[in-house]
Formats: structure tokens, sequence, C-alpha cells
């Protein structure tokens, strides 16, 4: 039995960038066959839509499922159709806007369907003759078909209608029950909501026809009578059922009738405030004093908050119901008036179609009347109806903006091909020019603080700046990696230009940081500046306590000669002070033995004294540079770019070379002059020089003596003669 014929493979080749393997996509094949490429070597497998410098359209053609991230299904799934409508897939390659007719695969029912659309809309522009359309032409055609009467999306706004009558039923459904937007943008009615509209208001309808054929029992006020006397008893209902169950509990037990009462402690509370009938406080008060057996009066002896409520339920209801002679409203009342509106209250629970109630059963009714529903149905549906037209100009569209966009993209996502050359990539979104050296990665964010939570994992200095034009009209934030040079002077508040992809320059202003090691050289500095550092605070610190001594002082003087008094004289201090002297003594006498020890240890090194040196250096700048070192190999791109929305699949290192490059710092142009004269430098002055010399040498000297060194000159005289001797003076014949 013979074997299946097996696939060939497809030959990848890959290059190495960032610590990671890369695949190269330079032919259509490379293209086409990217669903045999296992997606763990995909340098990323997710976008987001927006915040790129990138075709913001071309990204939501190729979102399929609307969530805002372009993903590798959806990528592959675009490649596969395009494999489908093209003749070849090297098309791809070229990156250029204009894709010829000829090259759609027209033997295939979706090519064909394709070519037949592209024809269409190239006619529709008064170019039938041209062989190439464009993004221009698809995305003109789809800009105006979508502002047709009829666009496809089976939504009708209601100024695409032209019977007025129905046209106002449109406007009436989306009173009711809101409106959806059509692909123009104008708001709308679809089938759906037209369908639940005209249910509504037959249910609506009907509704009322139960009360149209009911007995008095239903209406005892007639239908308005009744209906006002309903609400005015349902605005009190709560507050005077309340305030029978405390009368009713104060008559159980008068205990009860205290604490069922206003409490002291409530009426203290609104004591100390501005006081207002309507304050919420005061509607929270009982509606009438609670006594055990009481009735609920009407006019004084009420909160005044319920006033109004009470005196409308009086008027609607008490009288029409129970009669003029009604001063207060006994419990017993209050059952005979519910019961002769229970029936009404039943048919008010029953109601149907409450969406459509704002319009009133007469505007219901009319619309029930007319021929509205059919003539909105068909106009819905003949607007659905040229969808497929609609939607071959949209594939139209996608299939020239991947044509041109495709493989830019893929270059920016399944491998770093732009970035690793030094192309800007599509997540970056400028050059940031700040303490004289350029940023060229710089990303956008939309939060620094959430984005920095997840960034500073990159092992990277970032700057975050608010960057605006145009007066603060416009402002955004971007996250500025510095990748050389130092941070000495990099701080809050420090202000720069950051120049966008489209040329713009931004006012930018670095608002936080993420501080991480630049480079080994700022980390070999970085001690002996944080001890200058040390030494400048320590200074300033006593040299202010020295200045505010100094000024208590004098004005404790000037306070004593303005008085008239003179100062008193200062207790004569002792000329020496032996305890200062013995204690300067023993300072002195530590330090000298600590430089003799220092110095015994250095010359008795001999000849490898300046391996000393060095060593001293690694031993003080050491730790900095391998902890700088340590962290400079593990900056990491893919922190900075998942914190914007992708899945960077792999370890995108920066490391030093390629930091290097992304941060420029400033020099001369090759070839320019260069004049040293300074007319402002500071005069050179020696003195400082010499005696820091005269300092060191008798420092050097006394630590000599001190520790006997000088006494064995001979033993390193004899160590040198040992490994270099002297020439031996030749004799004379």
């Amino acid at each position: 039995m013979a074997k299946a014929a097996v696939p060939p493979r497809h030959r990848w080749r890959f290059y190495r960038a960032g610590g990671v393997d890369q695949v190269r996509l330079d032919t259509g094949a490379d293209i086409v066959n990217l669903h045999l490429l296992d997606q763990k070597l995909w340098v990323a497998l997710s976008c987001p839509v927006r915040g790129l410098e990138f075709d913001e359209r071309t990204l939501e053609l190729l979102d399929t499922d609307a969530d805002g991230h372009v993903r590798a299904p959806e990528i592959l799934a675009a490649i596969k159709w395009l494999a489908d409508v093209l003749r070849n897939p090297d098309e791809l390659v070229r990156g250029k806007d204009g894709l010829p007719l000829a090259a759609i695969d027209s033997t295939k029912p979706e090519g064909k369907r394709l070519l037949a659309s592209a024809r269409h809309i190239l006619a529709s522009l008064g170019r039938k003759d041209a062989t190439t359309i464009t993004v221009a032409d698809a995305a003109e055609t789809g800009r105006i078909f979508a502002q047709a009467r009829c666009n496809g999306d089976g939504i009708v706004p209601p100024d695409t209608i032209d019977d007025p009558i129905v046209r106002r039923v449109a406007e009436d459904a989306m009173f009711c029950l809101g409106s959806v937007p059509d692909r123009s943008g104008k708001p709308g009615i679809d089938l759906a909501r037209a369908e639940q509209f005209f249910a509504d208001a037959e249910a609506y309808a009907a509704w009322h026809d139960q009360l149209a054929a009911a007995d008095g029992n239903v209406l005892p006020l007639g239908p308005e009578g009744t209906a006002a006397a309903w609400r005015a008893t349902e605005a009190v209902r709560a507050k005077i059922d309340d305030f029978f169950a405390r009368c009713r509990l104060a008559a159980f037990d008068p205990r009860a009738a205290g604490l069922l009462k206003a409490s002291e402690n409530d009426y203290a509370e609104l004591a100390d405030r501005v006081l207002t009938i309507g304050l919420p406080e005061v509607r929270h008060l009982p509606i009438a004093p609670v006594e055990g057996g009481a009735s609920l009066p009407f006019g004084p002896g009420i909160n005044p908050a319920w006033a109004d409520e009470v005196e409308a339920f009086r008027q609607a209801a008490v009288v029409p119901l129970l009669g003029k002679d009604h001063t207060a409203l006994s419990e017993a009342d209050w059952s005979a008036l519910l019961g002769k509106l229970a029936a009404y209250g039943t048919w008010q629970t029953s109601k149907a179609g409450a969406s459509v109630e704002k319009l009133g059963i007469e505007r219901v009714r009319e619309i029930l009347a007319s021929n509205a529903r059919e003539a909105l149905r068909q106009a819905i549906e003949a607007d659905a109806a040229v969808a497929p037209e609609i939607d071959a100009i949209t594939s139209v569209e996608k299939l020239v903006r991947l044509h041109r966009d495709l493989h830019h993209l893929l270059q920016n996502y399944v491998s770093f091909t732009d970035f690793f050359a030094r192309r800007p990539a599509v997540f970056q979104a400028g050059t940031l020019y700040l303490d004289g050296r350029s940023c060229d990665l710089c990303v956008r964010v939309d939060d620094p603080a959430k984005h920095a939570t997840l960034a500073a994992m990159s092992k990277t200095y970032l700057a975050y700046c608010e960057c605006t034009r145009a007066g603060g009209a416009e402002k955004m934030f971007i996250a500025a990696a510095f990748t050389a040079g130092d941070s000495d002077h990099l701080f809050v508040g420090r202000n720069g230009v950051f120049y966008d992809r489209k040329g713009r320059d931004w006012d930018a202003t670095i608002r936080s940081i993420i501080d991480q090691p630049i480079s080994i050289g700022q980390a070999f500095w970085s001690p002996y500046k944080k001890l200058m550092r040390w030494i400048e605070e320590q200074v300033a610190k006593r040299a202010a306590a020295a200045d505010s001594a100094s000024l208590e002082r004098l004005q404790t003087a000037t306070a004593v000669v303005g008085n008239g008094a003179q100062p008193a004289a200062a207790p004569a201090k002792p000329r020496f002070d032996v305890g200062v002297v013995a204690a300067l003594g023993v300072a002195v006498g530590g330090i000298t033995a600590a430089l003799g020890a220092i110095m015994q240890a250095f010359f008795g090194l001999g000849i490898w004294m300046p391996l000393g040196v060095l060593g001293l250096i690694l031993l003080i700048s050491g730790p900095a540079m391998v902890i700088a070192w340590l962290k400079l190999r593990q900056r990491n791109l893919g922190p900075i770019l998942d914190a914007n929305g992708w899945a960077v699949n792999g370890r995108v290192k920066v490391n030093i070379p390629l930091g290097a490059s992304l941060t420029d710092s400033a020099a001369l142009p090759p070839g320019s002059e260069r004049s040293l004269v300074d007319p402002y430098a500071e005069k050179k002055r020696r003195w400082p020089w010499v005696v820091g010399i005269v300092l060191v040498i008798a420092g050097i000297l006394v630590a000599l003596h001190k520790t006997g060194i000088s006494q064995r000159w001979d033993w390193y005289k004899t160590t040198w003669e040992r490994f270099f001797p002297p020439e031996q003076p030749t004799s004379g014949n």
C-alpha cells in the first residue's frame, strides 16, 4: 500500500537579535506558511489596536472580535484569506499602496467577488478603466456607502424615512426604547427594537382595554379622579402605614410610646444645623405625633415636611371617597379608603407595555391604527438587503490595506526586525531630546502609574514625561528609556522637547522616574559622587547651623542694645582647653596610625604597587559596577510593551551596544573647528594644588617615619637590584 505524500516543509531562516531567535519574513512563501511556525518562536502574540504608530483602521479590520487587541489567530486567519484571493503571495512583501486588479485570483469564488466589487468601486469614482485600486479609493467609497440612505447594517435613522408618519413612529420608538448607531454614526432603530416597540404598544393598549370593560368598583371616581386619588394615596401610603403601626404598638404597651416617637437625640442632631423643612432627617421623623389609638390629623399636627403631600391626599382621595367632614383620618377610615381603591390598585399592578406609557394611550392607539409597523419593517429590510454589497466593499478595503500594511506589521509582531534594524518600530512614538541626549525608545502610555507597576521589571531607566502642545490643548504621556550616559541631571520637573513620528514638537516634562542603572561608567563613578554629595550636605548643614547660631547671637545683642542695656560680657574662656587639646591629639594620632598602616601595606607591595592602586579602585567601585552589570544584562523590552497591552512572547533584551544606539549623547559634527578659549572660564589658581601636594607629601613622610619603613630602604634597594641588576663598569686593557 503506497504511503500518502508528505507535504514539503517550509525552510525557515532565523537571525539572532535581542537574545532571541527571530524569523526572517522576506518572501510571500514565508508569510503564507506562517501557520506552520511554532508560535513559541513568535516575538509577540498580541498587540493593542490603539496607541501604535500604525494605521489604526488596518488593525481594526484585523481585530475581528473587536476586543481591542490583534491576536495571533486573527493574524493567521487574515493570511489564510489573503492566500486564497491573491495569485502571488509575493505581492504582500512589497508593502506598496495600490493593489493591481490582475493580482486578485478571479478563478476562486471569493476572488471573483472581490474583483467585481473593486471594479464597481473604481467605476463609482469615475475610474472605470483603472487597473489598480488604492487604500484611499476603498476608504472613500466605504465612507460614501456608509453615509448612504441604505448602508447594509439593518439600522434606519429617522431622517432617511420619507413618510412623515412612519418617521415620527420611528422617533417615538427610539424615545421609548433607545437607539443604536448605524455605520454613519447616526442614531437609528433596528428590527428588534421596532418589533419590541409595537409589541409593547399592543400590550399597553390591551391593558387599558381591561379598564374600559371594568365595572364601577374599579373606577369609583371615574378614570381621571380614580387615577388622581391613587397617585396621591401612593405618595403617602408608606408613612401613614408606619404611623398607624406605631400607634397600635403604643396602645398595646404604653411603655413603647416614648420609644416610637421622635427622640430628643433626633432633634439634638437637627438643632446644630441650618434647618429647612425638606431635609431628609426631617422627613424621616413620624408623619404625626404617636399616641395609642390616635388618628392622623389634617392641618396642625402633621410633620411639616409631609404637609403638602398629606393635603394633596386629603383633597384627591379623602374628601371624594370619605366626605368633607373628615378633619382627621382614623385607622378604620384609612382601611376603608384603601378598600375602595383596591380594585384599581390590582389593575395598576398588572400593567403591561410600560415602555410606551410616556407616549400616552391616545398616541399609542394612533400608532397601532396606522400602517407604520409594516412600513418601518420594510425600510429596515431594504437597508439590510444591500449588506452583501457593502460587505464586499469592506472586504476590498481590507484586501488593499493588508496588501500595503501586513508585511510591515509582521516585522513588528512575529519578529522585531524594524526595531533591531534601527528603523522606527510601531511601538516607538518618537524621540525625546533632554539633558544633551536623544532617546529613541519612547512609548505612549495612558496611565503612567499603572504602566510603571509592570515596566519596572524591565530593569530599564524610564522617565515618564507629560507632553503638551498647542498651549496645553493637546496632551499625552510617554515613557522614555535612557539607555546610555548617566542620571545625574535627570529629575522630576526637568523639561525637554519630544518629537512625534509626524515631526510635531511637544513640550515634555518629567513627572516620575523608574531609577535603574544606565551604564557601567555611571556605576564606576557613583560611589565617588555619593561621597562628594555627602560631604557637600555635611558642609551645608554645618554652615547652616553656624549661620543660624550667628544670627541668633546678633539678634540677642541687637535686642539688648535696643532696650538700653549693655550686653552681658561673655564668660572668659581659658586660653587653652586641655581636654580639647588632648582630644585633638588622640584624633591626630589615630588618623596618623591608620594612614601609616595603609601606607605600610601599600609600600609593602613593592613593584606591585600599581596593582594595589587598581585594587583600591575596584574595592570602591567594584560592587556598584557588578550590580550595574547584572541589571544591564537583564534589561528587557518585554515588560515595557506588556504594560501597554502587548503579549511579548520572548525576552527581548536591550544589551549595552543596543542601548548605546537607542540613546545618543551630544557630539560635535565631524570636521568641526573647536576653540578651547573660554572668555568666561574661571581663572586657574596654582596655590590650592601646591598646598594639596605639600600636605600629601608631608603625610607620606610622617607615615613612613612612624612605621619605620624609611629605615628599611636597603631592603627595597636589594629587591630592586635583584630584578634589575646595575651595569658593571668594564675595565680597560
